[in-house]
């Protein structure tokens, strides 16, 4: 439940903040703003200040700044006004500050993240330390993309698709140009040259660990669990883990096999803690006597907090933003071309789920998550589908070009269009989180 609020919660601010953009050029421009809502459906606040209404609705999954002379209805465009409303009339606007008004929206999301992410590089961002080491691999995944191309522990990745490859970080950022392709990989191995093959029907989308590769990690223990049978041993946080058994132990990976072999019989373990060796003995256990047999313990997971001064935070911050502009825009690109599976396309489910997640962890990774979002949130609004800010922007440069304003009954038609479509889209999304959910 409390993932679930604070999503909400971060996904209004985001809302708020791409509304308060239309309603501040509105006003600005000497518009007149009946209404300010976050969400949709029945009122649960409400309050007049001047000659707007202030709500906030039950349904949080958007909200809207309904202005004089906007579409139709009681107060819309084509209704009759005194000459002193008129001159404050949505309609009555140059076409662009109407533009301008419509555009602030979406904007305003794109310009979040370089007001947000400076501060979390200042406040600090915790690093795993592989992301920026070669991208060399410590263990390849059973039946994956990774096995079946050939992939083999100690490989390194030096390119993909002819797109030099320096860190685990960089491969990642490489996937999306090459969306919907076949990933061709140059991988050192044995201080040979190596080149395997992906199939372009892959998980790239969501990073080489996704392929079945994942990054060198040695077997120390970064955590225990209570009760189990490596804390009652006296294992400790730190311990590299040797040997167990007559089993060597070069990587984390090598764990779950040799335990599993082992069984529920007492074993030695071999362990190097503070520089010297040493050996317990334990009994690996199931948790309520079915399942795999376990030690109760987590890895340790090498990482450093990179902090920046308010100057190289600014840069950081705009590197970031225009990063992740330009991923946000290929991915729709490629989304639309077909090259990328409408399977990657995640709904408010999800965005909450992320959104929660964040919040539970620290500053930096919430304000990360909100300008990932904001992003996301001020591109989509930017398409040239009727209903969305981007369809009235359509509309407004139509009208540069024609020098006239396109009529009341086309783009009600096409609202109409776009409504089919963006709730096509909702229901596609809403499935695809109901599948990830229960998945």
């Amino acid at each position: 439940m409390t993932t679930i609020i604070a999503g909400i919660l971060m996904l209004g601010v985001l809302v708020f903040v791409h509304e308060l953009g239309h309603f501040v050029i509105a006003k600005m421009c000497g518009v007149k703003v009946l209404k300010f809502s976050l969400g949709f459906g029945p009122k649960l606040v409400s309050r007049r200040r001047g000659e707007t209404e202030y709500q906030v609705c039950a349904i949080p999954l958007g909200g809207y700044v309904q202005m004089l002379g906007e579409g139709s209805g009681e107060q819309g465009e084509d209704v009759e006004l005194s000459a002193e409303e008129k001159a404050r009339s949505f309609a009555e606007q140059s076409v662009a500050k109407r533009l301008a008004i419509v555009s602030a929206g979406p904007v305003m999301n794109l310009i979040l993240p370089l007001l947000i992410l400076p501060i979390s590089f200042m406040v600090g961002v915790q690093m795993p330390t592989y992301l920026e080491e070669p991208a060399c691999v410590g263990y390849v995944v059973p039946e994956s993309n990774a096995a079946v191309a050939g992939f083999q522990a100690g490989d390194c990745v030096t390119a993909v698709n002819q797109l030099l490859v320096e860190s685990w970080n960089g491969s990642n950022k490489k996937f999306l140009s090459q969306a919907g392709e076949d990933l061709i990989f140059q991988v050192e191995r044995g201080g040979k040259d190596v080149q395997l093959r992906i199939s372009a029907e892959n998980d790239s989308l969501q990073g080489m660990q996704a392929l079945g590769l994942l990054p060198q990690q040695v077997a120390r223990i970064g955590g225990l669990a209570p009760d189990m049978p490596a804390a009652i041993a006296g294992i400790m946080e730190g311990d590299l883990i040797l040997q167990i058994e007559s089993y060597p132990i070069y990587s984390w990976y090598d764990l779950k096999g040799a335990i599993q072999k082992i069984g529920d019989k007492v074993v030695p373990v071999q362990l190097e803690r503070a520089g010297e060796q040493l050996i317990v003995e334990l009994t690996p256990a199931q948790r309520d006597g079915e399942g795999d047999y376990l030690l109760g313990i987590s890895p340790f997971y090498s990482s450093e907090m990179k902090r920046f001064g308010f100057i190289d935070a600014v840069g950081e911050g705009a590197s970031k933003t225009w990063e992740l502009i330009e991923l946000t825009i290929v991915f729709v690109q490629k989304l639309f071309t077909g090259n990328v599976s409408t399977k990657n396309i995640g709904g408010p489910i999800t965005v909450v789920q992320i959104a929660g997640q964040a919040v539970q962890t620290d500053l930096s990774a919430i304000l990360s998550v909100l300008a990932f979002i904001s992003i996301q949130l001020g591109i989509l609004n930017l398409l040239p589908i009727p209903i969305l800010d981007g369809g009235h922007i359509l509309f407004y440069v139509i009208e540069l070009i024609i020098r006239r304003p396109v009529s009341i009954r086309v783009r009600e038609i096409a609202q109409q269009a776009g409504m089919a479509m963006l709730l096509m889209l909702m229901v596609l999304a809403f499935y695809n989180d109901i599948i990830r959910l229960w998945g």
